[in-house]
């Protein structure tokens, strides 16, 4: 062979290693990305020609399923479930998906690069590929008590109940919701009819208020701030505070009463303790408490609690759809005043409402939310399966311990503005804060409702995030509906 030849083989040789590289690199880690790619006509086509596999709670209720049904598209994907389940599965349509269908896309179509052999050993078996089984944290009779008191109240509005020591989400419900099962057609012009009613619908029906839009917290941003005091050591909630009637705000002309421009306490010399402060909301009291400790701790508190978060809260399954809980740092002290009792640029999810009290019933320790459990192949075996992780700790067990003391008074004291739940679930005690939040709409009676709540039974202990947008009071409008939540999840283990 002469030298002009083997310079050429050798050339061949090494463009043929690199293409054998590359097509071991593209299969081995770029296959989940490029089957879901958009653009991928292959992936999109082949979807439709294998069942995908179902999502279920964590008690076998069957959620999102695939029908056979021939034709061009030989499987359609059906929601038993319809609304109340739509926050949590989310849709697979022709042309996009939302929620846990997207999330978890490569598990369910088949795609991921955890079923690879699998789908080999399948291939050679001749058996029909056929998608992963996701099983999620949701319990359905917590789902159910949700969605049901949602629907009842007729006001727009969400529910979250995470598993205090785990972190797993046990109910996510948002009203008004839709039916999935009509964006899982497989006509593209009924597709588009429907999607374009839904997206014209003023209730918007599409959105996850539970985790995809926020809202001012009100009072029970309080957990916050005492958590800040608290946190520096020099106070406790037996310390007093000063809590008049009527508070002048420094640097304005505003002045911040109590509700119904009520006294604090039963001192009768404008102080109060901490305890009796938080249990009858008296917003002068931690008002005061936010211009002591300032705006820069009170954002650093909120932070650890997960507010002001840059990457997504809860675990991928939905990190997409997850609305950032915004604290800013304020520059001036009669807006610390209002951002420490829920007002001013304060907004959160009712998702980080519930790891508000889920913080305090684990002790002081922030698990991170997550919504998938298991994912189980066709053939049954495991592919994945959840752990556990925490997110934060924003406080010592030794300051949780105030805090919950704090949050049952709210509940069990005559004098707590959810006083009328002390008996609500026999022999169970509820920690809870109200708040009824300003939201800038100045008609009467449309402020929104607030409650976060945790309880225990037995082994069991859930926490409860509820906004209801426009409900009042929150011992009214939110708090039923937690108190629902409980129940339905405390007195069925």
């Amino acid at each position: 062979m002469n030298r002009a030849l083997r310079r050429v083989s050798i050339a061949v040789l090494f463009m043929f290693v690199l293409l054998l590289a590359n097509v071991n690199y593209l299969q081995a880690f770029e296959a989940d990305s490029l089957a879901s790619k958009p653009g991928n006509s292959r992936a999109f086509d082949a979807q439709y020609q294998y069942q995908r596999g179902e999502i279920e709670t964590a008690d076998g209720t069957v959620l999102a399923r695939s029908k056979y049904v021939g034709g061009t598209y030989k499987y359609q994907r059906q929601y038993p479930q319809g609304a109340e389940y739509a926050p949590v599965t989310g849709y697979d349509s022709l042309y996009g998906a939302s929620g846990v269908e997207s999330g978890e896309n490569s598990y369910l179509v088949g795609n991921s690069s955890k079923l690879a052999v699998r789908n080999v050993i399948d291939m050679i078996t001749g058996k029909p590929k056929k998608g992963a089984t996701v099983q999620l944290t949701i319990d359905s009779k917590a789902q159910t008590a949700a969605w049901n008191a949602l629907k009842s109240s007729g006001k727009a509005g969400a529910v979250v109940a995470l598993n205090p020591q785990t972190g797993a989400i046990l109910a996510m419900s948002s009203y008004p919701s839709y039916d999935p099962n009509q964006l899982a057609v497989l006509s593209g012009d009924q597709l588009n009819t429907n999607d374009k009613n839904l997206l014209h619908d003023p209730s918007q029906p599409l959105l996850n208020r539970a985790i995809s839009a926020t809202y001012p917290p009100g009072s029970t941003f309080k957990i916050v701030t005492s958590s800040t005091l608290f946190a520096q050591g020099k106070e406790n909630q037996n310390s007093l505070v000063s809590a008049p009637t009527s508070l002048k705000l420094p640097q304005s002309s505003v002045s911040l009463i109590n509700n119904d421009g009520e006294v604090c306490g039963n001192l009768g010399n404008g102080k109060a303790t901490i305890i009796t402060a938080f249990t009858e909301s008296c917003n002068t009291a931690f008002a005061n408490i936010g211009m002591q400790v300032g705006s820069a701790a009170l954002k650093s508190m909120a932070e650890r609690y997960g507010m002001n978060a840059t990457s997504p809260t809860l675990n991928q399954e939905l990190s997409t759809q997850v609305a950032k809980s915004n604290f800013p740092l304020e520059p001036a002290q009669s807006f610390t005043a209002m951002s420490a009792i829920g007002q001013k640029d304060d907004t959160v999810t009712p998702l980080q409402e519930a790891m508000f009290a889920a913080t305090i019933a684990n002790n002081g320790t922030l698990m991170r939310p997550y919504l998938v459990q298991q994912v189980q192949a066709a053939d049954l075996s495991d592919v994945y399966t959840a752990s556990p992780q925490a997110q934060s700790t924003p406080v010592s067990a030794n300051v949780a311990g105030e805090i919950k003391q704090m949050m049952l008074s709210v509940v069990s004291s005559p004098d707590g503005t959810a006083h009328q739940f002390a008996n609500a679930i026999p022999g169970v005690q509820i920690a809870g804060k109200t708040g009824t939040a300003q939201n800038g709409i100045n008609n009467s009676g449309l402020n929104d409702a607030v409650f976060t709540c945790f309880a225990s039974s037995g082994n069991r202990s859930m926490a409860v995030g509820v906004i209801i947008q426009g409900g009042g009071y929150g011992a009214a409008a939110a708090a039923p509906i937690a108190v629902d939540v409980l129940k339905s999840y405390l007195e069925n283990g």
